[in-house]
């Protein structure tokens, strides 16, 4: 498409001089603009991929794809038939009946407000994001008058591992002496980490029969909570599941119970998107003005071209070829940049960190424990794309108005 004196040219009007240095350092500059808007839009694009896959991945891990509630009233009964029925079809991989509850937590170190899950002992066990997760004794020690706590919560009350924590329930119990909050203490064998500081910061595992006593539901659950054996296979699930239950529960699954949390993801996640797409604009804007001004500036260059011979075309295939390669080593080196980045996020968070004596992403405010990235080659692809189409566009009218140089009219006034 360019021939070898075309590219001679564009790349020679590229090169700095002392007379033209001026237009060269606006050509950096767009490069620089380029790099930087392709490489944090690739970043940025990663981060929120990665943000929005670990939080599934982790509150799906904890909390199933699918929970059968009560029809009415606050608790399910016959869940143990319920759960028979369910756990046997084919996109089902585990069923686990829980009691979910609300208690004051209180240590010699202080008070906090806990969430009170009740599961039992095997299920805790065949639970794998909880049994990789555990740090304590031996499950089978997981039954009367024990529990498990968050770790966070654990550190922010000082509790460890044998200690004894009292559990204040906020429904009475009703005494001759009138109305008195329901207290009992129970003995830590160990601890959780989850990796969102949501669960480790305020949840408490507590055996079933316990929780259920201490919650006064008799033989009753919360839910149940339904695992399918893949995240594609959550729809069969739901199906399959709905038919089986029928008018003994309501079935929900994960995008129903979730939905507003992870919708606030994608709009935010659009929204940066959008925001950081104008980086690229900018430099597209900035690659015109420079072109310009360089067309400005090769004017008597131009004109001894076109007297030698050289055709329009040819003229604006040489300034089109210049913006080209700004925009194609701008776009090259962004994206390499923002490949480099996000596989090494952490890293560069963690030295960032040390540099500067702050956290620079607190768990408590983003939920996660680490800074995760999920780079995604088509979300590259498509941004490379974009900024080449970008540059691409950007350099259409100063080449076309170097190709209308009036060579006459260019040499007459120099």
């Amino acid at each position: 498409m360019f021939n070898k004196t075309e590219r001679m040219l564009a790349f020679r009007y590229l090169r700095s001089r002392k007379r033209t240095g001026f237009v060269s350092v606006i050509a950096g500059f767009s490069f620089l603009g380029i790099m930087l808007g392709v490489a944090t839009l690739i970043i940025v694009m990663s981060v929120m991929n990665g943000f929005k896959a670990e939080l599934m991945g982790r509150i799906l891990g904890l909390n199933g794809h699918l929970g059968v509630y009560p029809v009415y009233g606050p608790s399910l009964e016959n869940y143990d038939e319920i759960k028979d029925k369910v756990k046997v079809l084919p996109s089902v991989a585990m069923v686990i009946p829980v009691v979910d509850g609300q208690a004051m937590l209180s240590t010699e170190q202080g008070q906090a407000g806990v969430m009170v899950r009740g599961m039992r002992q095997e299920d805790f066990s065949e639970h794998t994001v909880l049994r990789e997760k555990y740090n304590g004794e031996n499950l089978v020690n997981f039954d009367k008058g024990t529990v498990i706590v968050g770790w966070r919560l654990a550190a922010r009350l000082g509790v460890r591992q044998g200690d004894k924590i009292t559990f204040i329930s906020p429904k009475a119990n009703l005494t001759a002496f009138g109305s008195m909050p329901k207290m009992k203490s129970y003995t830590v064998i160990g601890t959780f980490d989850s990796g969102m500081s949501e669960y480790d910061g305020n949840y408490v595992f507590m055996p079933l029969n316990e929780a259920q006593k201490f919650f006064a539901m008799k033989d009753s659950v919360s839910h149940l909570e339904v695992f399918a054996k893949d995240l594609s296979l959550a729809e069969s699930a739901l199906e399959e599941t709905f038919d089986v239950v029928g008018d003994k529960g309501q079935v929900y699954d994960w995008r129903y119970t979730n939905q507003a949390f992870f919708n606030a993801v994608e709009v935010e996640r659009n929204v940066m998107f959008l925001i950081l797409t104008l980086i690229i604009i900018v430099a597209a804007f900035n690659m015109i003005s420079g072109l310009i001004m360089l067309v400005q500036d090769k004017g008597k260059d131009i004109a001894v071209l076109r007297t030698m011979g050289m055709s329009r075309g040819a003229v604006q295939r040489v300034f089109l070829l210049a913006g080209l390669a700004v925009g194609t080593v701008g776009t090259l080196a962004g994206v390499v940049l923002g490949l480099l980045f996000s596989y090494n996020i952490d890293t560069i968070k963690t030295w960032l960190e040390g540099l500067s004596g702050k956290e620079l992403f607190s768990a408590e405010i983003y939920f996660l424990s680490h800074l995760p990235a999920k780079v995604e080659l088509s979300e590259v692809a498509w941004v490379a794309g974009m900024s080449l189409a970008l540059a691409f566009l950007a350099t259409l009218y100063p080449s076309w108005k170097a190709s209308k140089t009036d060579p006459v009219e260019a040499l007459r006034y120099e």
